[in-house]
C-alpha cells in the first residue's frame, strides 16, 4: 500500500493567488477596463486558454488567445520566479511527509514554465516524486478528477490511499468523487465557498503547521 499526498500549487502550497489578481488588474487597466467583481471567481477553475477566450469574449478585445496568454505569461513569470512564497509551514511539512515514506505529487493548473521556477524559488522542486498539470491530463480542468487520477497513477497509489490538498471547491469535489481524502487550505480567493468547503473536506487548514502528520 502506497500512501500519497497530492498538492495543488496556487493558493495551497504557494501564496500566489495575489499574483494572478494583480496580473488581471494590470492587464485590464492597460485597456481602460476595471476588473468586474465576479471576474476572478468565473475564471478560477478554467484552464489558461479558456480564460483567454472568455476574457476576449467578455470584454470585446481584439487580441488573439495566444497574444493574451503570452502577455499574462510574461507578467506572471517574473513574479513566480522571484517573489512568490510558500504557505507557512509548507516546506517543513513536505519534508516530514517524505521522511515518513509518503509519495509526494503535484496536481496543478500551472504550466511548467511557471510552476518549475516557483517551486525552485521556494526550495520545493526536488521534494516531489512527480508533478502533473491539467495540460498532461488532456487539458481537462479540475472540475473533473482526471488530473488527480493521473497524479495518483504516476505515484503508484490507489485513489483511496491519496490525500489531496486543495483550495478550490471544484477541485475538492472532483477528488472526493473518486474516493480521495481532501484537506482544504483556506485562501482569500475561495473565501466565498468556505462554508461549503468546511462541510465537504475531511479537514481544513489555514497553514501547514496543523496539517495531518499521518495520512
Amino acid at each position: 500500500m502506497t500512501k500519497a499526498a497530492i498538492f495543488d500549487l496556487d493558493g495551497t502550497l504557494l501564496d500566489s493567488m495575489g499574483v494572478w489578481d494583480q496580473v488581471d488588474i494590470d492587464f485590464l487597466n492597460k485597456r481602460g477596463i476595471e476588473v468586474p467583481p465576479d471576474y476572478m471567481t468565473k475564471v478560477s477553475a478554467m484552464q489558461f486558454r479558456q480564460i483567454a477566450e472568455y476574457t476576449i469574449a467578455r470584454f470585446g478585445l481584439t487580441d488573439t488567445p495566444e497574444e493574451l496568454m503570452q502577455e499574462w505569461d510574461d507578467m506572471a513569470s517574473v513574479a513566480y520566479s522571484t517573489t512568490v512564497e510558500a504557505k507557512p509551514g509548507a516546506l517543513d511539512y513536505l519534508r516530514d511527509l517524505k521522511d515518513s515514506g509518503v509519495k509526494l505529487g503535484v496536481a496543478t493548473s500551472l504550466p511548467p514554465r511557471l510552476r518549475e521556477p516557483a517551486l525552485r524559488h521556494v526550495g520545493m522542486f526536488d521534494l516531489f516524486n512527480d508533478i502533473v498539470s491539467v495540460d498532461d491530463a488532456n487539458d481537462v480542468g479540475k472540475d473533473q478528477p482526471d488530473v488527480y487520477l493521473l497524479a495518483a497513477r504516476r505515484l503508484g497509489a490507489a485513489p483511496v490511499d491519496c490525500t489531496v490538498f486543495e483550495d478550490l471547491l471544484v477541485g475538492m469535489k472532483s477528488a472526493k468523487s473518486v474516493g480521495m481524502k481532501v484537506w482544504a487550505m483556506h485562501d482569500d480567493s475561495s473565501a466565498s465557498d468556505w462554508p461549503e468547503i468546511c462541510h465537504l473536506a475531511d479537514g481544513v487548514l489555514f497553514d501547514f503547521h496543523d496539517a495531518p502528520r499521518v495520512l
